[in-house]
């Protein structure tokens, strides 16, 4: 199983899973169509599906496209908002490509509809990975704007938390440093944090992606996994782990905010996808 990381947009990924022994592909997010067909044509590949996270045009733009220029052409997702949507899954539901194995993990919140995808290869010796989409990123997690802070919560603890430690995890969005800077300030002596975006800043200047990460990383220095360390807990002055998880997106949101705030309505209009057909890059 390899994964190729395609950097699109302004700060997105899609993947591109390939199944080595057939040159079978899966595509995660497939938001770009035109740089996806590069890299398919490049690889020498097959698409055989497109799973979706979520409907977010910066994730599900290009499925429409995709699927008249592949007949037959597969889309997994969980929300009927989706493009192009032919196969609706639900939590746990488990999908099979080749020797690729997929279990479906559903995290709403972020949207009410949000899929994390779960994929490994049995008797193989390399990590799982996670394509978390906007639920888990590098050091962070995704905005609530579906969904409430118990949601993420149980998304981060019980649905994610509990996975393999070594699973890679590869997220929607290139946030890290981002994501890193307000770790620092809620956890000022943690050395992991401090090293983590040293690199990821290097990773930056050098324009190189920061996914993937592993889970076990993502438990010493991001704050959202961190809910019941002390240090976290005197950031948000919170105890219940809900609490402290709430108060850490409520800061986070409002983290060096631009002096001037975009339109509200104009930034639904971008949510919703009503700009995309005007945005095409790469």
């Amino acid at each position: 199983m390899k994964v190729k990381v395609i950097s699109v947009l302004e700060d997105n990924y899609m993947y591109l899973v390939i199944e080595e022994s057939t040159r079978d592909a899966v595509a995660v997010d497939a938001a770009v169509p035109k740089r996806l067909l590069e890299i398919i044509r490049k690889e020498d590949v097959v698409l055989r599906a497109i799973l979706t996270t979520h409907h977010h045009w910066d994730h599900a733009r290009g499925n429409e496209e995709l699927a008249q220029l592949f007949p037959g052409l597969r889309v997994f997702g969980a929300d009927e908002r989706i493009g192009a949507l032919t196969h609706r899954v639900t939590h746990g539901q488990e999908l099979t490509f080749g020797a690729i194995r997929v279990r479906c993990l559903f995290t709403p919140c972020h949207t009410s509809g949000h899929m994390c995808y779960f994929m490994w290869e049995d008797d193989s010796p390399d990590a799982p990975a996670l394509f978390s989409g906007d639920t888990l990123f590098v050091g962070g997690c995704g905005q609530f704007f579906e969904g409430t802070a118990e949601q993420m919560h149980t998304n981060l603890t019980q649905t994610l938390g509990t996975l393999p430690k070594d699973t890679k995890v590869f997220c929607g969005h290139e946030c890290t440093v981002r994501n890193l800077k307000f770790a620092l300030k809620v956890e000022p002596e943690n050395e992991m944090v401090k090293e983590k975006l040293a690199w990821a800043k290097q990773r930056d200047d050098e324009d190189l992606p920061t996914v993937p990460s592993t889970l076990q990383e993502e438990f010493l220095y991001n704050p959202f996994l961190r809910v019941t360390e002390e240090p976290v807990q005197r950031f948000t002055g919170k105890t219940d782990p809900v609490e402290v998880l709430r108060t850490l997106r409520s800061e986070r949101d409002n983290f060096k905010k631009p002096k001037e705030r975009p339109n509200p309505q104009a930034m639904l209009a971008f949510d919703w996808g009503l700009f995309g057909p005007f945005l095409e890059k790469k």
